[in-house]
Formats: structure tokens, C-alpha cells, sequence
């Protein structure tokens, strides 16, 4: 699993500790953001189950669903998001 530190901003807030990665077990994107008020788990979890994500697009326009953004991705962030997916591609799914 890839992790990368991104800034998450929206609803008049922001989170430079955002992470963002992919997951090749569940064969997704993933976004983490905002330490939740009570519990250990962020505020805004995105990309939990399999295949939730197949793009970057498709998981920027879940978080604008949301009120969020991450966009402009840093370019080496994305590239290595797309290289981490691609390495796991021809990999059979897990059982």
C-alpha cells in the first residue's frame, strides 16, 4: 500500500497531513483526511472497499461530492500514485 502526505482543503477548512495512496489489495484509490473529533479514524475515509476508485478523477470527484479537494495534485505525488498502481496491474487479485 502507497501513502503519500497531501493538503486537503474544503468547508472552510484544510489538512496538510492528508494522506492519499493506493491499496492493491482492494485494487483502489484511497484518501484519509481530518483527525476525527472522538476517535482515532479520520473524518473523511474514501476508498475502503474494492475497487471504489479506479482513477484519481474518479476519486477527486468523490471528494468534491464531499466538499473537498486535493487538486492541484503535486506532479510527483501523482506520478507515483499512477506508478503504484501500474506495478500491481498484471499481479492476479488476492483470494
Amino acid at each position: 500500500m502507497s501513502r503519500y502526505t497531501i493538503t486537503i482543503t474544503g468547508q472552510g477548512r484544510s489538512d496538510p497531513e492528508a494522506i492519499i495512496g493506493y491499496d492493491p489489495p482492494l485494487r483502489t484509490y484511497f484518501l484519509q483526511a481530518f483527525p476525527h473529533d472522538v476517535t482515532d479514524d479520520p473524518a473523511l475515509r474514501l476508498g475502503t472497499h474494492g475497487h471504489a476508485f479506479e482513477t484519481l478523477e474518479d476519486l477527486h470527484a468523490a471528494a468534491a461530492a464531499h466538499g473537498y479537494s486535493f487538486m492541484p495534485l503535486p506532479a510527483d505525488v501523482a506520478a507515483k500514485l499512477i506508478e503504484d498502481k501500474a506495478a500491481v496491474a498484471d499481479r492476479a487479485p488476492p483470494q
